[in-house]
């Protein structure tokens, strides 16, 4: 069963690599966006569609690697490597901080306390614009997009790291959500006073999972500044807490390949529609009501259902 696993999301990542030698440029530079930003999608899902948090404030911790990483390599002369580590751990330190005090709450109070605590982020952005510049956002110089000698505004540097820090992210979720603390993250899903009674601690469990959260989505705003040379505030907006899980969602929620699916689905649809029509949302309003009504479980989680035991063999 492991081996299958494995073996279904290694021929991802196959595909992944092919994918750089045949794209046109345009869907090249799409595809590492949609790769960075999957990493940040499965952040979330190790949150929502794992351990049953559903958090309205992930932009903060995107937001926090993003700047972590930006403003050291601006203001204060840091390379690449050092200015990655420090959006790391920024957006770590931040998750466990803000988890210690919303995990006191559940539910619906708990996703207002995180929306609030990521709109309190969002506004301190703003506030302290005479260093983030605001909306203006930091753009930061080729010369400062470099790890260990790479330039990481060449394209095809750029699609071969952000597919590394996919695969990285991809194989260490799998490996996650198959040991004993997946476990026991998808039993705080499924019934927490069961888990309890079994001796674990839904605080702990939760915090855990909240800071490996973190880590991956403050990985991916760091990634993104490195990568694309932008950090502004309307990456931190309330927009992007919605869409992490918009993508889990659409691709499918306690999946490991489902945020890198709805990643995918989701910028293609908003693309293409955008150019038939003005109305884009409404385009992906109704892709998403179709998606509630006929998949509720996402694409993968779908098709996992419908394969029975093999699909969950293939598609943890």
């Amino acid at each position: 069963m492991r081996d299958r696993a494995l073996l279904s999301h290694l021929g991802l990542v196959a595909v992944l690599m092919a994918a750089h030698w045949m794209l046109p440029a345009y869907h090249h530079d799409a595809v590492a966006k949609v790769l960075v930003l999957s990493v940040y999608a499965m952040g979330y899902n190790i949150a929502f569609g794992y351990t049953g948090m559903l958090s309205l404030g992930h932009a903060l911790f995107f937001a926090a690697g993003l700047y972590g990483a930006a403003m050291p390599l601006t203001l204060w002369g840091w390379t690449g490597g050092p200015a990655l580590a420090a959006g790391l751990v920024a957006a770590t330190v931040l998750a466990a901080a803000v988890g210690l005090l919303a995990l006191r709450t559940r539910g619906v109070s708990f996703m207002i306390v995180t929306l609030m605590f990521a709109q309190a982020g969002y506004l301190t952005i703003l506030y302290l614009g005479r260093w983030t510049r605001g909306d203006e956002g930091i753009v930061i110089a080729q010369p400062l997009r470099r790890i260990m000698g790479l330039d990481l505004s060449d394209g095809a540097t750029r699609y071969l790291a952000a597919l590394l820090l996919f695969v990285l992210g991809l194989l260490a979720c799998l490996h996650l959500v198959r040991s004993p603390f997946g476990r026991v993250m998808v039993a705080m899903r499924e019934n927490e006073e069961r888990a309890r009674m079994l001796g674990y601690n839904p605080f702990t469990v939760k915090l855990a999972a909240l800071t490996l959260s973190g880590l991956y989505s403050g990985a991916a705003g760091a990634a993104y500044a490195l990568m694309f040379g932008y950090a502004g505030a309307s990456l931190a907006g309330v927009q992007y807490s919605i869409l992490p899980m918009l993508w889990v969602l659409l691709g499918g929620a306690g999946t490991v390949a489902g945020p890198f699916l709805g990643c995918l689905l989701m910028f293609y649809l908003i693309d293409y529609a955008s150019v038939i029509t003005s109305a884009t949302l409404l385009v992906v309003g109704v892709a998403l009501v179709a998606l509630v009504l006929f998949a509720p479980k996402g694409a993968l989680g779908a098709l996992r259902d419908r394969l029975g035991k093999e699909g969950r063999a293939w598609l943890p």
